[in-house]
């Protein structure tokens, strides 16, 4: 199937079809599929991804917070263990970071625990846009900014990572794949 017939299957299928095509899109959060899905049909996969980023930027902090908190650390023990489900293992992955030295792994540990008791939530970064070493000076920089600012930019990276997982879902070959869960 072509990007475009998938869309069409997106907006056409039951809607419990889509909600399970959406699963991994969004970490652990299905209610976003299922406050979506009486949106269809979306002319586009720019409109479908905006339509289901302005569920997650519609909810109150505490419920965005508790969904950021439902994001792997990177680099984390469910990292080393491949206890994620498949895009984050594949994502994390791609920058060996399920696999790093112990040294390194203290270190990313570290940072994780200074940034979730400093924010409160999880760092969350679309790591397919850097390189192992880039990542390690974003998390330490963005550990210096505010919480609103990380509240925002948690959001923006999000919204990068569910675009990239969007594309990949429309650009594969079966119509509706199985959820990863």
């Amino acid at each position: 199937m072509t990007p475009d017939q998938r869309l069409q299957h997106l907006n056409h299928c039951p809607p419990a079809a889509f909600c399970a095509a959406m699963a991994d899109i969004w970490e652990h959060a299905p209610w976003v599929a299922e406050h979506t899905v009486g949106l269809r049909p979306f002319a586009s996969a720019d409109a479908l991804h905006s339509a289901m980023l302005a569920v997650v930027a519609g909810q109150d902090e505490a419920s965005r917070i508790q969904f950021f908190a439902g994001h792997p650390e990177l680099g984390g023990e469910l990292a080393r263990q491949g206890a994620m489900n498949a895009p984050s293992t594949d994502e994390q992955a791609s920058l060996g970071l399920g696999a790093l030295p112990e040294a390194e792994a203290q270190q990313w540990d570290a940072l994780n625990r200074a940034y979730r008791e400093r924010f409160g939530f999880p760092f969350i970064l679309c790591i397919r846009q850097h390189s192992l070493a880039s990542a390690l000076l974003v998390f330490t920089q963005r550990l210096g900014h505010t919480r609103q600012r990380e509240l925002q930019l948690a959001l923006n990276e999000i919204a990068a990572i569910s675009r990239l997982r969007l594309a990949r879902y429309l650009q594969a070959s079966d119509p509706a794949p199985a959820p990863s869960h």
